[in-house]
């Protein structure tokens, strides 16, 4: 979903974007400045000839946490989706020739676990020793030694995106078609959620500012209850809409363990990108509900 939209931006401004994929022979472009290359991440292979055009990678590779339910095969399909392409492109770096100026890479806010207090996660914050948590750390270790070979890294623990393409708002949507707002368990669980838009100025923000380094919390400033996420949803696009609970218990018969992410609250931070310079368009989920609703 990021990967499409930050395409589109990509090229508007003139940049060239080569797409890794499995089959360069499926995909279709005589968009300008588009192209593809093979890669195939459980064979370790990729086009070495695209490793030595870039200037910049970015990372976005691995399997849908919520696309499936949570069973022994899909976790490690989780996993390994995202840490042999991570550990694929160090590999690329180090035995080709290349001018790659950074690599920016994402990650996931389920690196922190649930709230434990009052206070949002930093990105010093330690890991939680979880599922989710325990990817994370996998996730960013395995594309962390571009830093031993001099490239500069940039990683973005990322919050629920919104977009009207996927993700968590596509979902949320379809009862709203019959006039429920559906409600997850109590509601009360703190969503730390970033704007597709804002999302993918991020990544543009990493690529354009060479000062940037490190790992920063990709969530608005506003993060928000379940609650409110789905009633100023309702109020943006129902003039007429009723509240509609959904019992934990029916989340963990239907989802099973990935209930526990569903009902999960995360309060995370995002003062350190807004002090390196970056401005979000969409700081409000007023804001943020009302974009996706003109789009």
């Amino acid at each position: 979903m990021i990967g499409h939209s930050l395409r589109s931006v990509l090229l508007e401004k003139g940049y060239r974007v080569i797409v890794l994929t499995r089959d360069k022979s499926k995909q279709e472009s005589n968009i300008n400045g588009l192209d593809y290359a093979e890669w195939d991440v459980e064979k370790m292979k990729i086009d070495k000839e695209a490793i030595a055009a870039a200037d910049y990678i970015i990372h976005l590779a691995g399997a849908g946490v919520a696309d499936k339910r949570w069973t022994a095969k899909r976790k490690q399909e989780i996993i390994s989706s995202r840490v042999k392409s991570g550990e694929l492109l160090v590999k690329a770096l180090n035995e080709t020739s290349n001018k790659v100026k950074a690599v920016i890479s994402i990650s996931g806010i389920g690196y922190y676990g649930p709230d434990t207090g009052g206070k949002a996660f930093v990105e010093s914050d330690s890991s939680f020793s979880d599922f989710l948590g325990d990817t994370c750390v996998k996730w960013e270790a395995a594309i962390q030694p571009v830093e031993t070979i001099g490239k500069r890294l940039v990683i973005f623990r990322t919050g629920v995106v919104l977009s009207n393409k996927g993700g968590a708002i596509k979902e949320f949507k379809k009862p709203l078609r019959f006039g429920f707002a559906t409600i997850l368990g109590s509601g009360k669980q703190i969503v730390s959620w970033i704007h597709i838009d804002d999302a993918v100025k991020m990544f543009l923000y990493a690529i354009e500012n060479n000062l940037l380094s490190g790992i920063y919390n990709a969530v608005s400033p506003g993060p928000v209850s379940n609650k409110e996420l789905i009633l100023q949803l309702a109020k943006t696009n129902n003039r007429f809409y009723i509240p509609f609970i959904v019992p934990a218990f029916i989340l963990k018969i239907v989802v099973g363990e990935l209930s526990i992410e569903v009902l999960k609250s995360a309060t995370v931070n995002s003062k350190k990108v807004e002090g390196s310079g970056f401005v979000f368009q969409y700081p409000t989920i007023e804001s943020a509900i009302r974009k996706l609703a003109a789009s």
